[in-house]
């Protein structure tokens, strides 16, 4: 079984599910509906204990150690807050379960005062969890203050986690998809570690070269497994022409060429031998131990690789390559920080969490220890911030440059948005890894998947 990476999106417990339907939503719906005042100011002798649920929190090593120690310094800032971190509660990988593990505190009154779900929830979390507005709780002005600051987020973050207007979620930490390579096999194959492909057709036949010349696979393309999700593959799509829904979020459109041909020149690369057959946990464990040439991933994994390579061989990354002359269009992976508390002073203190945690010392720990994008760009040519860090260590340049050209991981909409994800991501992975025809298998999906959408 294709195992779940940490960023990837959630997986619905049936039967909660069900009932929140039935119940018409639940959630923080005491100040989320704009007609409440806005929350209090904490005194500072006011002594309130909150919730943190992370999947960050789910691993240990690298991502739990760095969030553990800033929300130590978040407590030496705020000591009158208490902030209990936890990973998703319940079954199955962490990232998977965002959305149960919430959804199902929320039916017995003991949800987390502040969670982080990813993107490719948006849709359902908004509609059915009903997370307060930030506008409601802290006003406009407070928002676009939390936006701003020495180093503002950058202005393509900033809506990430808007609906109808309103900011539902705080951006908090996501990465593009980046061609990681190993620089010791380009050499061993007789190619230019400084000369990376730039296009999918470069990158089969350099992965064929590293294949041939050290018996090493050579390039993995991690967007292409149900277990992966589907933030990679839109970018995949995106940059092919296509998309996987309309643009008035009523139609599915992952049949359409662009992601036709998309899928298919995936294909085309395992059927060379371009890229292995392998599981996802396989792949990065393959990269790790230097037995991969190349691999299209989420920065998320750059501080592993790091220290997996550290030694041993040298790491490098590239942008996302192109389809030929066609620009790539980078996708978003990641989460946000949404408030599920209805107490007005738990809601004061999960705000100020929410601003520490997005704030300049957290990205800079948070994109120096982890390798996501730091959301406040301007840190890297900070003295104080990620300067010093960033010259010394190039893989950031490539993520941070897509930034500028980036384009939202769009979420479903409906109760049924992951199953009309995995009809489409299982389709994919039958066409690339087990040689069903392109279009008749992605039109057969398509039509299963369109008949679960909202009517």
């Amino acid at each position: 079984m294709r195992s779940l990476r940490r960023y990837g999106a959630g997986v619905l417990l049936a039967a909660v599910a069900v009932l929140a339907t039935a119940c018409g939503g639940l959630g923080a719906t005491a100040t989320s509906s704009g007609s409440a005042s806005l929350i209090p100011e904490l005194d500072p002798n006011q002594r309130v204990d909150i919730t943190f649920e992370s999947y960050n929190l789910a691993t240990a090593g690298t991502w739990t150690n760095t969030i553990n120690d800033l929300l130590t310094k978040f407590h030496q800032l705020h000591p009158n807050i208490t902030v209990h971190g936890q990973p998703p509660q319940g079954a199955g990988a962490a990232s998977a379960n965002t959305i149960s593990s919430v959804q199902s505190q929320l039916m017995v009154g003991k949800a987390p005062d502040v969670a982080q779900l990813t993107f490719g929830d948006l849709d359902y979390a908004v509609n059915k969890l009903k997370p307060a507005a930030l506008e409601d709780l802290v006003g406009t002005d407070a928002v676009q203050a939390a936006f701003g600051g020495t180093h503002p987020i950058a202005e393509r973050a900033r809506t990430l986690a808007t609906m109808n207007g309103k900011t539902y979620g705080m951006p908090y930490v996501f990465s593009t998809p980046v061609l990681f390579y190993n620089a010791d096999l380009f050499r061993k194959a007789g190619l230019d570690p400084d000369k990376p492909p730039a296009t999918w057709a470069e990158v089969q036949q350099d992965a064929l070269a590293i294949k041939n010349a050290t018996g090493a696979d050579g390039a993995y393309i991690d967007c292409l497994t149900k277990a992966a999700t589907d933030w990679c593959l839109q970018a995949l799509v995106r940059s092919d022409g296509g998309r996987v829904i309309s643009a008035d979020r009523k139609t599915l459109t992952f049949a359409d060429q662009g992601a036709v041909d998309a899928v298919t020149m995936a294909q085309q690369m395992v059927r060379t031998g371009a890229t292995p057959d392998l599981a996802q946990s396989q792949s990065s464990d393959a990269m790790g131990r230097g037995g991969l040439g190349m691999i299209l991933e989420t920065s998320a994994l750059q501080g592993t690789f790091q220290q997996q390579a550290a030694g041993k061989w040298e790491l490098r990354s590239a942008p996302m390559p192109s389809y030929g002359d066609k620009a790539a269009v980078p996708t978003n992976s990641g989460s946000a920080l949404f408030i599920f508390s209805g107490d007005p002073a738990k809601q004061r203190a999960a705000w100020e969490l929410i601003k520490f945690m997005t704030s300049d010392e957290a990205y800079t720990a948070i994109s120096s220890k982890i390798g996501y994008l730091p959301l406040r760009t301007g840190l890297v040519d900070d003295p104080n911030g990620l300067k010093d860090w960033a010259a010394r260590n190039p893989l950031l340049k490539p993520n941070l440059d897509q930034l500028n050209r980036l384009e939202p991981w769009t979420s479903f909409p409906g109760d049924n948005y992951v199953q009309i994800r995995d009809l489409m991501m299982q389709a994919v992975e039958n066409v690339v890894y087990r040689g069903a025809d392109a279009r008749t298998t992605l039109t057969e999906a398509q039509t299963r998947a369109q008949e679960l959408m909202p009517k």
